[in-house]
């Protein structure tokens, strides 16, 4: 019986062994270090990403931090078709409108060529009131003891419509004494239409010019301005006070 047990431990000895060998066959023994070392060698380095700098406040403490610039504004936009009617609405002004030259021609023709003082009269008048679209180049006679009348006559030339005769009569009330001369020549201002001119042109505000022995005065009526200028009227041109009434036609009543 003991021989039998015996046996039969021997044999599970045996078959134990026989398991455990193959079993230890397989187990492999591993360095740590050189695991580590042929794993990075293997596989490609990866760059470490940096990380982000921290920006820095420096405004001083106490202090709001400045408001963000806003970028400039887009320049603006130009209309070329307005610029183009603006240029044109002024060469159409300048091309309507009489120059320096052609005035003093036709002052000269009035008051004869060479006229002292008439250059000069016309300078100040164009600087401060620019040039006129039409003239009127004429004679009046006049005369006055406290209440005057006024008679002329003359042709006026237009820039656009041309010329034509006109006529006009003139009252003048206030402190007046003598007569005046017999030529005039009248700078007509904003006359678009010439029969705008056919009214009464009463006295108004406005500078009065005297150069030599040429004195202007200034006569308005809405837009319409008229400056009469008159060689040798003394006085009369700066203290009377009336109007000048134009008339297609001649006329004996001066009111």
């Amino acid at each position: 019986m003991k021989q039998r047990s015996r046996g039969i431990l021997a044999g599970i000895a045996l078959s134990v062994s026989l398991i455990a060998a193959p079993l230890s066959a397989q187990v492999r023994t591993i360095d740590p270090d050189r695991a580590i070392d042929s794993d990075l060698n293997g596989q490609p380095t990866v760059a470490a990403t940096p990380e982000p700098v921290p920006v820095q406040d420096t405004t001083p403490e106490g202090q709001a931090a400045p408001p963000p610039v806003s970028p400039p504004p887009p320049p603006p936009t130009t209309n070329p078709d307005a610029a183009a009617d603006a240029r044109a609405d002024r060469t159409t002004a300048a091309a309507n409108t009489f120059e320096r030259d052609d005035l003093l021609a036709a002052g000269e023709g009035v008051f004869g060529k060479g006229a002292e003082g008439l250059a000069g009269i016309l300078e100040k008048i164009l600087k401060d009131q620019g040039r006129p679209n039409a003239y009127i180049a004429g004679r009046e006679a006049s005369g006055a003891i406290i209440v005057g009348v006024r008679y002329g006559s003359g042709i006026m030339t237009h820039k656009v419509e041309g010329q034509q005769p006109v006529y006009w009569t003139g009252p003048s009330v206030g402190f007046d004494l003598g007569g005046d001369a017999n030529k005039v020549f009248v700078l007509v201002y904003n006359l678009y239409d010439t029969e705008d001119l056919f009214h009464r042109f009463p006295g108004a505000e406005g500078r009065l010019y005297f150069v030599g022995g040429f004195a202007a005065t200034y006569l308005r009526r809405g837009n319409v301005v008229l400056i009469p200028i008159r060689l040798g009227v003394g006085w009369r041109a700066g203290v009377n006070v009336g109007y000048m009434n134009f008339t297609h036609k001649s006329r004996w009543l001066p009111f």
